[in-house]
């Protein structure tokens, strides 16, 4: 159970091990793999920093501890003639730490974003959500969208 009021904020260059950390956690939960990359907090820093302004983190705290992440990386059109500039975001990275999950905090890591997108006048935020998380996002306000295409490269 989730002790602690839960506090949620833009990240800051400071918390760049706190998203490391939970990061990490995120993928050992995922591959059952606990053994860390030893290079994986200079190889994710190096990424942040190369992402710049185009990527802004959430964190999310209880107590003072990371228990869960989310962040938005936004792109700008090619303008055209007549046309106000636009910007749209993606979310991605969303992630809780297992026993933070089911009281909110994923909810208040999204609140945050799409609050920021709407204040920044994106005009959408998309996401690639996993089966599991499809009725959270749409609690949030998500629906499906069949006008994307995909092809896997890799």
């Amino acid at each position: 159970m989730a002790v602690g009021v839960l506090v949620v904020r833009q990240a800051e260059a400071a918390d760049r091990a706190a998203l490391s950390g939970l990061r990490q956690a995120w993928t050992a939960e995922q591959t059952g793999d606990a053994a860390l990359d030893p290079d994986f907090a200079a190889t994710f820093e190096d990424w942040l920093e190369r992402e710049g302004d185009r990527r802004i983190c959430w964190l999310a705290e209880r107590a003072g501890r990371p228990v869960g992440m989310v962040n938005l990386a936004i792109f700008e059109r090619m303008p055209r003639p007549g046309q106000p500039r636009s910007r749209w975001g993606y979310l991605g990275n969303a992630y809780v730490l297992p026993a933070h999950r089911d009281g909110g905090t994923g909810a208040a890591l999204v609140t945050a974003l799409l609050a920021y997108a709407r204040a920044e006048g994106l005009v959408r935020v998309v996401l690639s959500p996993s089966e599991r998380s499809v009725p959270f996002y749409e609690r949030a306000g998500f629906h499906r969208a069949d006008e994307l295409m995909l092809i896997t490269l890799g």
